[in-house]
């Protein structure tokens, strides 16, 4: 199989430096503000993303080290498989996050309820549409019953 290699379409800007400091998830950022700061080759890419309200955010987890198969979650005590978590130390370090769009300016689009890092290479960026990404008959797995769900659902509830 060959290796596969993305090139950054932009940078992500957010008041988070340090991981300790992000929200562990967009549901728990609040009106948490940043910017993408899409790269000139790519801004005609951005023509009608203004009528979305959302939008799926694929980026790198650049400041993430090795990974772990067995990693254990924020909102659980025990270790879960990389795959039934979305911990950052993952074998490709790829991160996703939904973002809601507050406005475009040029090749700078400005989002909010962010969750990651200041400087964050943005490797693409999809319209969220709820026809195709809301789903019936979901389950959560082990989410349901992680040990500090409740303190975190506490959180979302204030925000």
């Amino acid at each position: 199989m060959q290796d596969v290699s993305f090139k950054p379409i932009g940078v992500i800007h957010t008041p988070f430096a340090n991981p300790e400091d992000a929200p562990i998830q967009p549901c728990f950022a609040g009106d948490s503000r940043g910017r993408l700061e899409i790269f000139p080759e790519y801004a005609a890419g951005l023509k009608d993303v203004s009528g979305f309200s959302h939008l799926i955010l694929i980026y790198c987890f650049h400041r993430a080290e090795g990974y772990e198969l067995l990693a254990k979650p924020f909102l659980d005590k025990d270790k879960k498989g990389i795959f039934a978590t979305r911990f950052c130390k993952r074998p490709n370090a790829i991160g996703l996050s939904v973002v809601r769009l507050v406005g475009i300016e040029g090749n700078t689009l400005e989002v909010a309820e962010v969750d990651m890092l200041d400087g964050t290479p943005l490797l693409d960026i999809k319209p969220y549409v709820s026809r195709f990404d809301i789903r019936e008959g979901v389950r959560d797995g082990w989410f349901k019953t992680a040990s500090e769900w409740q303190k975190y659902e506490g959180k979302k509830a204030q925000s």
